[in-house]
């Protein structure tokens, strides 16, 4: 059995990413639509549940796509910020930028994906990921606070079955946030997911939003270190694929400072959601100004000879910077070595140290 093509870091190569930094444009945009959310994740970064005052409106939000894919932006992330399904022109958005020829990633907790809007997400060729942290239910619960979530995500993912997911034109993924009240379960459902030919998105939680006030979350670095070891061996064991652990998603590099940004619910653009620098608005200024202005981005561009510490020295530098988000909510510095990664001999060992 092979895995998928992974939609998440590897649609471009390193061509394409070294022209986008050479004209300061885009290749990807994360775009919140509202924080208004039907769940209450204890460990979500946004801390989502009410819709924001000013959000963006819809007129808005084609403005700032129009003015991404004139930067050069071939695929839009949809984040929501809350849960994107809630927001009454999702669809209409989708339909847009499937008429534009651009590629998207839905994330999702998968709650409100009936087969109707399953049928419509695969017609537009939507790669969706559903948000599931565990195939026990009370944990599943526990972790989205709300009951009955489980049982919501078991019926938005059939949804997607019976809709055509996952193909290889078609992804299909599940997005795991690695926690003390799923890690031991992680294993059998990796090999969940691998099976059914999900792509299995499993990765760290960075110290920001809800996060911050549930300690109970953190698991130590030798612990992730331990799990991604395993996690590795299952892939190189049973399914002849070959990675190397690193932070901070299992499987796959994140690379997206050198040719993404984010630009969340009330207009404001940062580099990405773990490091929520704000670095301009798109109701002030225009996205080209934000994104070819800004210090910020123009050292995360070129993140790899800026990195600081043990990150700058490590072996595997040209495949992995860390985790900026961590290291950002840890440190606050962006810049600084990932305290979470088991090479970095200045890791963080105590979690509830992490409050920065």
């Amino acid at each position: 059995m092979s895995a998928p093509k992974q939609p998440w870091g590897s649609n471009f190569s390193r061509a394409e990413i070294d022209a986008s930094k050479r004209h300061n444009g885009l290749l990807s945009l994360e775009l919140e639509f509202s924080r208004e959310c039907n769940l209450q994740c204890i460990y979500c970064y946004a801390s989502s549940g009410r819709k924001l005052r000013q959000e963006l409106d819809v007129s808005e939000i084609y403005h700032v796509l129009e003015q991404a894919i004139a930067l050069g932006a071939r695929r839009i992330i949809l984040l929501g910020g809350g849960e994107p399904m809630l927001y009454p022109h999702a669809l209409e958005i989708m339909r847009f930028l499937q008429n534009r020829g651009i590629g998207m990633d839905l994330f999702s907790n998968g709650t409100l994906i009936n087969r109707g809007i399953a049928d419509e997400l695969f017609r537009l060729g939507v790669a969706p990921v559903i948000k599931m942290n565990s195939l026990r239910e009370d944990v599943q619960d526990l972790l989205a606070g709300v009951p009955g979530t489980f049982r919501a995500i078991q019926a938005g993912l059939a949804n997607l079955v019976a809709a055509g997911y996952p193909r290889n034109d078609r992804p299909l993924g599940v997005e795991t946030i690695i926690c003390r009240q799923n890690i031991d379960e992680l294993p059998e459902m990796w090999v969940w997911a691998r099976e059914r030919r999900l792509v299995p998105y499993f990765e760290m939680i960075t110290f920001q939003g809800r996060a911050r006030q549930h300690l109970s979350l953190n698991v130590t670095v030798a612990e992730l270190h331990d799990l991604f070891l395993r996690l590795s061996a299952i892939d190189r064991e049973r399914y002849g694929i070959e990675w190397e652990p690193h932070p901070p998603i299992a499987a796959l590099s994140c690379n997206r400072h050198e040719y993404s940004c984010t630009v969340n619910s009330r207009g404001y653009v940062q580099p990405c959601t773990g490091v929520d620098l704000t670095i301009g608005n798109i109701r002030h200024t225009p996205l080209a100004e934000i994104v070819r202005g800004s210090p910020v981005l123009s050292v995360l561009r070129n993140v790899r000879d800026h990195i600081k510490g043990a990150c700058s020295q490590c072996e595997m530098l040209s495949q992995c910077y860390g985790c900026r988000g961590l290291a950002y909510h840890v440190t606050g510095d962006f810049l600084a070595a990932d305290p979470l990664c088991w090479r970095n001999p200045k890791q963080v060992t105590d979690h509830d140290t992490a409050e920065s």
